[in-house]
């Protein structure tokens, strides 16, 4: 599995041929992000930064969009979203995607500090968690690195920043002492074993 990090809360995940994108920016935002092709795109929330899935689709590739809450099989893919808030009070959906042994959960543009124990629960193991740190509108650093440690992923992976400081603050909540940053994160099932809450800064 590979994946790779476009800015904002845009990550491409691509397992052999099948290719996940999650939140792409649209054309009306500032972020111009490489276009490819995907099978599915998720999106968190109605909003530029997010639901740009008209560049998933290149190609032969055009893209099935999933964008909201529920569960879906899509060709083996079991995903599910979560009702959650946004920015705004707006409704914000966490995804998880299991595929291939490895389960990803992207809680989107999340803006509430906690989530209740019941979707704590639902969402279950994560192998792979991409988390807002940016604060404003976002999770604080603060806050998302205590609903990281309750979600107890194996790897995580903030998204939704840019400067100020919210990175080497996020870091110094999770008792990091320094970046651990690469241009793409790959990985395989065995890669998992014995992580516990490691950050990966993945460079956009």
């Amino acid at each position: 599995m590979v994946i790779t990090f476009y800015g904002e809360a845009f990550v491409k995940v691509q397992q052999g041929e099948t290719i996940f994108a999650f939140n792409p920016v649209s054309r009306e935002h500032d972020v111009k992000a490489s276009k490819f092709g995907a099978d599915i795109a998720l999106i968190s929330l109605n909003d530029p930064v997010f639901n740009g899935s008209e560049n998933t689709s290149f190609g032969s590739k055009e893209a099935l969009v999933v964008d909201g809450p529920g569960e879906y099989e899509i060709g083996g893919v079991f995903i599910k979203g979560f009702p959650s808030v946004g920015p705004a009070a707006k409704i914000n959906t966490i995804y998880t995607v299991s595929f291939e042994g490895i389960r990803l959960c992207h809680l989107g543009g999340l803006a509430q500090a906690t989530l209740a124990p019941a979707i704590i629960e639902d969402i279950g193991v994560v192998d792979v968690l991409f988390i807002p740190i940016g604060g404003g509108q976002y999770l604080s650093p603060k806050d998302a690195s205590k609903l990281a440690a309750s979600l107890e992923a194996k790897i995580i992976v903030p998204i939704l920043w840019s400067g100020g400081g919210m990175l080497e603050t996020f870091l110094k909540e999770a008792g990091e002492e320094k970046e651990n940053a690469v241009d793409k994160l790959t990985l395989k099932k065995k890669d998992l074993e014995g992580k516990e809450g490691e950050i990966v800064v993945i460079k956009s």
